[in-house]
């Protein structure tokens, strides 16, 4: 997995965009005049206040607070002083009320998914099921992407993942304008999840489709879709996706290999689970070692990380060598997939 950077809105920002919406500045507007009126109107009536006491007046009696260190001794203050009181309660009342409504709002708003997502080089998750949730499970247990921002793509009621800091949720499928809204132009990596409600032949059409949108809206965008069926595979190779993963050949695979080797699908499921055991991974060839034969490398590798090099990655194709000859070279641009024990939050 390639490390993401991710970023959310300024929150000097977010709050700016908010009192704009909420119409506060007028409100805020009405409450700095009645405080200047109130400190003017008092210093006008009681002429030995300066107007500093008078503001400090203002603003205590505006808000209900009442401390009583200054109080008018005039007619016309006190006068004054009441017109200030029960302008305070009703204005500060709506200020406080349109406040908290606003953000009873906005969080019913982000539970339900309607926001758009304001983020850049966040990771797309498009489907809610249980194997969306075991996705999300182990990119938060791998510690290069615990805090990575995911936009969650879900025809679902509420957010499924609300404990989830780092999760932004919209509510929608797989069209032109939920993407949009889930950030498509800034994302790095979208994973599309099929949907086992439809029939298989329905949910991979769906799946090829969703990849032209995809990289429609977005080309560099690294796209992982599952599928139900072999036969789409070719489809998706045509509609430009990233890696393509076979669900139910997958199994397959596994089920036959287990048969003849019992106990390699208990080895499976640790090495490709971030949550138990040791991970598989991509690693950057280490400094100095770019030339130099496989074995060297596997060798330093496993004494000096306690990682195991199984396959190259060749730089700029989809080239695997898996297994490689001992003599064979590795190229300093090359990544290498190991089994690590260090790629797990906490560790």
């Amino acid at each position: 997995m390639s490390s993401f950077r991710s970023r959310v809105r300024h929150p000097a920002a977010a709050l700016l965009a908010f009192v704009r919406r909420e119409n506060l500045f007028r409100l805020l507007g009405v409450i700095v005049a009645l405080v200047l009126v109130g400190a003017g109107g008092l210093t006008f009536f009681e002429e030995d206040r300066a107007f500093q006491d008078a503001l400090w007046w203002a603003i205590v009696t505006l808000t209900t607070v009442g401390f009583g260190d200054i109080s008018p001794v005039t007619l016309g203050g006190r006068m004054i002083g009441v017109v200030l009181m029960f302008f305070g309660i009703g204005v500060l009342g709506t200020f406080t009320a349109t406040v908290a409504s606003a953000f009873v709002q906005q969080r019913q708003r982000k539970d339900r998914g309607m926001d758009d997502c304001d983020l850049d080089g966040h990771i797309i998750l498009c489907g809610w099921n249980g194997r969306a949730k075991e996705i999300l499970k182990d990119l938060r247990a791998d510690s290069r992407s615990a805090a990575t921002a995911i936009a969650l793509v879900a025809d679902v009621e509420t957010n499924p993942a609300g404990d989830d800091e780092h999760l932004r949720f919209v509510r929608g499928t797989e069209t032109e304008d939920d993407l949009m809204r889930a950030g498509i132009k800034r994302a790095a990596t979208v994973v599309l999840v099929g949907d086992r409600s439809q029939d298989y032949r329905a949910r991979d059409a769906t799946a090829v489709l969703a990849v032209l949108t995809v990289k429609s809206l977005n080309p560099s965008a690294y796209v992982i879709v599952e599928l139900a069926g072999e036969e789409n595979v070719p489809h998706c190779r045509h509609a430009k996706a990233d890696e393509i993963i076979v669900g139910a050949d997958l199994c397959s695979r596994v089920i036959s290999t287990a048969t003849l080797d019992h106990g390699i699908s208990k080895v499976l499921h640790e090495l490709l689970s971030a949550q138990v055991g040791h991970d598989l991974m991509t690693h950057p060839v280490p400094d100095g070692y770019g030339g130099r034969s496989f074995i060297d490398v596997f060798s330093d590798l496993k004494r000096t990380e306690g990682k195991i090099a199984l396959a190259i990655k060749r730089h700029g194709t989809e080239h695997i060598v898996t297994n490689p000859d001992a003599d064979a070279r590795v190229a300093a641009d090359d990544r290498l997939v190991v089994i690590s024990a260090r790629a797990r939050g906490g560790t």
